[in-house]
């Protein structure tokens, strides 16, 4: 069983039990969230596409940390004019693991 579910303006295939990296999410380690934009549950043969939502599905899931992400250098020059920008930024992210998916 798996469903398509939009995280932090992001959409996610998940499963149970599987981790996952979003963007960072409100709320401490340890504590549980749900997510009510849940865009298709795949049961076995059966398949629930939601327009644009699946009514009264959601996914649990509950935090495992808070971290940064990779670092990303972002370097811009422009040649014969002597312009160099050097740049650096990491991104916030939260480890979440899904505990539950349920459908109507």
């Amino acid at each position: 069983m798996y469903a398509i579910v939009e995280i932090a303006g992001q959409q996610f295939k998940v499963e149970k039990d599987q981790s996952i990296f979003v963007h960072r999410l409100e709320g401490e380690e340890g504590s549980n969230v749900e997510f009510e934009k849940v865009l298709l549950i795949e049961d076995g043969s059966k398949i629930n596409v939601g327009t644009p939502v699946v009514e009264g599905a959601k996914v649990s899931a509950k935090i495992l940390n808070h971290l940064k992400g990779d670092k990303v250098i972002v370097f811009k020059k422009k040649r014969r004019k002597g312009y160099r920008k050097k740049n650096g930024h990491r991104q916030y992210m939260t480890k979440i693991q899904i505990e539950n998916i349920q459908a109507n």
